[in-house]
């Protein structure tokens, strides 16, 4: 017991040695230690953007470029691609406005038969549902699609830019219907024995018509009845001609004849067969010529009137 407390007791073998001071950082100034952020950041920019470099004696220097863009093109329409639409009724009419070098600008559709608003840029601001706004990326033809069109939607349409002031380009819409029409109508007059030649025109239909009947009188004409001599010639196309020909016309063939398309409105005309008389004005090429009946008496009246004034003198 005594041994352990003489050694609890007794001094340690490491108070006697010299102790070691610790290292001490330098001290560095506030203000020095911002010039060297400052310092670093200047450089960690110069490294990044490669738009400076260090003079000697002078430490690092910025240079500022300042890039100059030219302005974009103006936008430019194009009236060669955006022409007037001639459509059929009941079909599709497809507007079209070219326009290059729009940039951030606006093409709007404006109906002026109302001033209407339709479309603008994609969108289309109406409620007739015929209409619609087509436009596809990295295209110049900003599109309006009317659906199902009527004669009520032809007229003038306007294309326009929104520029200062607004660029505008007009398109007229023309809907037709298909129209038929018979060639020296409303009268036609032939001779005894002649050849009776109807033309009919069927126009602006959507596609030729399968058939075209002719009648006489309200009957159906028989090409291959006991009378004989009866030809017709059918020409289909956009433009589709039926030409009926009756050799040797006689007096039974006068009378009302009918053209009727399978999908137009039909026509008609009136034949006159002339047995030697003449009408009092006969009808060649749209004009009237004066029969010897009625020259005799323009001449008749020409020598009473220089007569009367004979007598009154």
């Amino acid at each position: 017991m005594g041994e352990q407390e003489e050694n609890v007791g007794s001094p340690s073998p490491l108070r006697g040695l010299p102790r070691t001071p610790r290292p001490t950082l330098p001290v560095i100034n506030k203000h020095v230690k911002h010039e060297m952020a400052a310092f670093t950041c200047v450089l960690f920019i110069l490294f990044c953007t490669g738009e400076g470099h260090v003079q000697e004696g002078r430490g690092p220097h910025l240079q500022y470029h300042s890039a100059t863009l030219p302005p974009p093109s103006p936008p430019q329409l194009d009236p060669s691609h955006s022409a007037d639409v001639t459509a059929l009724a009941g079909k599709t009419a497809i507007l079209n406005c070219r326009v290059h070098n729009v940039n951030n600008k606006t093409v709007s559709w404006v109906r002026h038969r109302d001033i209407h608003l339709l479309t603008v840029g994609r969108y289309t601001y109406t409620s007739d549902q015929r209409f619609r706004a087509l436009h596809e990326d990295d295209s110049d033809d900003w599109l309006l699609k009317i659906n199902y069109v009527q004669p009520r939607d032809s007229g003038v349409y306007e294309c326009q830019v929104s520029t200062t002031p607004p660029m505008s380009h007009f398109i007229r819409l023309r809907v037709v219907e298909p129209h038929t029409h018979i060639l020296g109508g409303p009268d036609l007059h032939v001779n005894t024995g002649s050849t009776i030649n109807l033309t009919c025109l069927v126009e602006y239909s959507p596609e030729p018509p399968d058939f075209i009947f002719w009648s006489h009188n309200n009957k159906i004409i028989s090409y291959d009845s006991s009378r004989g001599g009866v030809t017709v010639i059918l020409e289909k196309g956009d433009l589709t001609t039926s030409t009926l020909l009756i050799q040797k016309a006689r007096g039974s063939d006068s009378g009302h004849y009918d053209c009727s398309p399978s999908n137009a409105a039909p026509a008609n005309v009136t034949v006159h067969v002339l047995n030697g008389e003449h009408p009092a004005a006969m009808q060649h090429g749209g004009q009237s010529a004066y029969t010897n009946s009625s020259l005799g008496n323009i001449l008749f009246l020409l020598v009473l009137l220089a007569v009367l004034q004979t007598t009154v003198k």
